[in-house]
């Protein structure tokens, strides 16, 4: 019988912010947790789920390492045959952007059990928590989803292509690339694409610009809006404001 005393690291999801995303799975491993190795953008609301656990803050923003990632590798290793059950908490899902299947790989070589649990990624559900769907019958008929800053911390070539399809775009850790971004699209004679920038999305400190490929850049400077955001770029963006006028338009009658 498995007991949370034998080494295993169980990868979670957190989901993109809103604590009640968390999956019914990912709470039940967090439960059964001896150590929580949890990352910058994770709700510290859902370490409450691991009360008995030891809480290990490993995060990474942009300039600041707690940990490198290789000593985050295997303290991972580590922890499991010290004590057992190791959760890695990390926002959103893990296999999206996230470097989860390289923390999996290393521990699995490493002869640690590994289980992935599956999150709720920010690509799809802070635009949805803004009404703003990234697929939408006659608007767009599929989507990209691009990392903003590659390993060598420049903006992905696939943004290139993907300003010439009529698709949806999403890019995550975008923001310091805002202007090469909008400079590709207007290359493509697309100004007038609608844009949003959604900070710190399904989180009470949610901040919103909405603009076209034109006017997004004086939009973030009005607003002030920053890391951690994503950029929504397509005809779907649309849909927020029609929602709106058809709320307004129900609650006249």
């Amino acid at each position: 019988m498995q007991t949370n005393n034998q080494p295993k690291l169980t990868l979670i999801g957190a989901g993109p912010g809103d604590p009640d995303l968390l999956t019914i799975k990912g709470m039940k491993a967090l439960q059964n947790a001896n150590i929580v190795l949890y990352d910058a953008l994770v709700n510290p609301q859902l370490l409450e789920h691991a009360p008995n656990a030891s809480h290990i803050f490993v995060g990474k923003r942009k300039g600041c390492y707690a940990f490198q990632q290789e000593q985050i590798n295997e303290l991972i290793v580590s922890s499991a045959r010290a004590h057992g059950h190791v959760v890695r908490l990390k926002g959103g899902d893990p296999f999206v952007f996230g470097r989860g299947a390289e923390e999996m790989e290393y521990a699995i070589s490493h002869g640690v059990e590994s289980e992935f649990v599956p999150g709720i990624s920010s690509a799809l559900a802070v635009p949805a928590y803004q009404n703003i769907p990234i697929t939408k019958r006659g608007s767009s008929e599929s989507f990209w989803v691009i990392t903003g800053t590659t390993k060598n911390h420049k903006l992905s070539n696939d943004v290139v292509l993907a300003s010439k399809s009529s698709a949806t775009v999403v890019i995550l850790m975008g923001m310091s690339k805002l202007g090469e971004i909008t400079a590709l699209f207007k290359n493509e004679n697309k100004h007038d694409v609608p844009v949003a920038i959604i900070q710190s999305g399904t989180t009470p400190e949610e901040k919103v610009g909405i603009g076209t490929i034109e006017t997004i850049e004086q939009v973030v400077a009005d607003k002030q809006l920053s890391n951690p955001a994503i950029i929504l770029i397509g005809e779907v963006v649309k849909h927020r404001e029609k929602i709106a006028e058809i709320t307004k338009e129900v609650a006249i009658f």
